[in-house]
């Protein structure tokens, strides 16, 4: 009674659901991943959410090893090698975790809907958030727009279960499966190399120095965080120079670690710590944050391209693509704007603040569509995750669910000035700045000429003039919004 564990966006073999079921069915397991864009609508995987994808499976694939077992290797059609699959193991069920993307969404309802037509067992399973979406509801039954209640809600469903743990017993929180029943002739596998996830041209060194994909990266950012930073994440997340935040977002976007894992690991320290549960609620808060993307883009399945506030569909956005390039290159003249476009160009991350202040420029002073910036990001983000890449857009373009107004409009100069008041940030990732004085990092189109002279700069030419007039941009951004709202 062979059975398939079909492995998408939970990579891992600790707190797995998919792995316990399968190996409670009691016959051989073969665990198998399929490459594949059949699920993901508009939304095929960008360049850098492969180039983690290729090392996450080959973690994976080692843990697998390292118990007797191993990750089969498919790509194309979804449904045709998962048939081919049934053919050469003669599994009578498969079992996987569920997602929540509409794309995916409908692709896995006809798998389900033909794989019980011909008496194949078709079994799904929450392994990648805390509370599924249909699960939260209002006083009326119906899906939350608003965070706060959303969050409240979520906290009165009761305490969240603790991991579990291996399919052999082990009830620990963080436990390591030690065996899976592995078939008597394994089905062919492609090669890893052979998915084509690795980038064709080295752009990939910033990403190879950042980050360490899989189970041990896992480990190292979540020690990282449980030895310091978390104590101080209300404080310190909102500035890109310090090391505050957990850096554990494309480990929950791939699943090689649950958010379960994730709560109790920090909850138990938290309640061993002087300052007890309360410092790590600000952090909490935002794996529920997390939550209420799911929770949205499940509900909504059409934000994703269009606006959730139906009036922005008519708001006047520009078409812009000198603009929109120098945003994407980190050239628009703005300081902390450039160095957070240059840090998600060279590392496939960037500081959620930074984030917050980038996509505005975008959306407020450019005057063009979130859904390009949303594109852009979903291209260049190790940690590209449809529900929050959908959810911080249209929060930043004030059209979405608990948005920020829109005539709430970041001034990327004073937004540097309060959060790299030393230009720390800045320096790392526009060099060409490094010697301008802190009072002027911010604004070098503001400093005197003999000033710019000194730090090596030449505006317009080793560094550019602002591309857009921030004052003014704002006065026409407000006046854009006048056109759909009457005010």
């Amino acid at each position: 009674m062979c059975t398939l564990l079909w492995f998408r966006n939970d990579l891992r073999l600790t707190d797995q659901p998919a792995l316990l079921a399968a190996v409670a069915r009691g016959g051989p397991v073969v665990p198998v991943y399929i490459a594949s864009d059949d699920g993901e609508g508009d939304w095929p995987p960008g360049s850098a959410t492969k180039w983690w994808l290729h090392r996450s499976l080959q973690s994976l694939d080692a843990q697998l090893q390292s118990i007797g077992s191993r990750l089969i290797l498919r790509r194309g059609s979804t449904q045709a090698e998962l048939d081919s699959l049934i053919e050469e193991t003669g599994a009578t069920g498969i079992v996987w975790g569920r997602r929540y993307e509409p794309a995916a969404i409908h692709r896995d309802q006809q798998i389900k809907s033909r794989l019980k037509q011909r008496g194949i067992l078709a079994e799904s399973h929450n392994t990648s958030l805390l509370w599924e979406p249909w699960t939260i509801q209002t006083g009326t039954g119906g899906p939350y727009k608003v965070f706060t209640p959303f969050w409240r809600k979520c906290l009165q469903a009761g305490a969240i279960s603790r991991p579990i743990g291996d399919p052999v017993g082990d009830t620990q929180p963080v436990g390591a499966t030690r065996t899976i029943p592995s078939p008597g002739r394994w089905p062919r596998s492609e090669r890893l190399g052979d998915l084509d996830l690795e980038p064709r041209i080295a752009w990939d060194a910033g990403l190879r120095e950042t980050w360490l994909p899989g189970r041990d990266g896992v480990e190292r950012e979540l020690c990282r965080f449980e030895n310091g930073p978390w104590s101080d994440y209300s404080s310190d997340r909102d500035f890109p120079e310090i090391s505050g935040t957990s850096r554990l977002s494309p480990h929950l976007h791939f699943g090689e670690v649950s958010p379960r894992t994730v709560w109790h690991r920090l909850l138990d320290v938290a309640q061993r710590d002087p300052r007890g549960v309360t410092a790590i609620d600000p952090y909490l808060r935002q794996l529920v944050w997390r939550e209420f993307a799911f929770h949205l883009v499940y509900h909504f399945p059409h934000t994703p391209r269009e606006p959730l506030r139906p009036e922005f569909a008519r708001f006047p956005w520009r078409s812009d693509d000198a603009g929109l390039r120098a945003w994407q290159t980190g050239r628009t003249g703005y300081p902390l704007v450039d160095a957070g476009m240059r840090e998600l160009w060279r590392t496939g991350w960037m500081h959620n603040r930074v984030r917050m202040a980038a996509a505005s420029f975008l959306v407020k002073d450019l005057l063009i569509p979130w859904q390009l910036g949303a594109e852009w990001f979903w291209d260049t983000l190790v940690d590209a995750d449809l529900a929050n890449n959908t959810l911080g857009w249209q929060w930043t373009a004030g059209c979405g669910a608990d948005a920020a107004p829109y005539f709430r409009v970041f001034n990327p100069v004073s937004q540097g000035e309060k959060f790299d008041a030393a230009g720390n940030y800045v320096r790392r990732h526009v060099p060409e700045l490094s010697r301008l004085p802190d009072r002027w990092i911010q604004q070098p189109f503001c400093a005197p000429r003999e000033v710019l002279a000194q730090a090596g700069v030449e505006l317009g030419v080793t560094y550019p003039h602002p591309i857009v007039d921030h004052a003014e941009a704002r006065v026409r951004a407000l006046a854009a919004l006048a056109t759909i709202t009457g005010g």
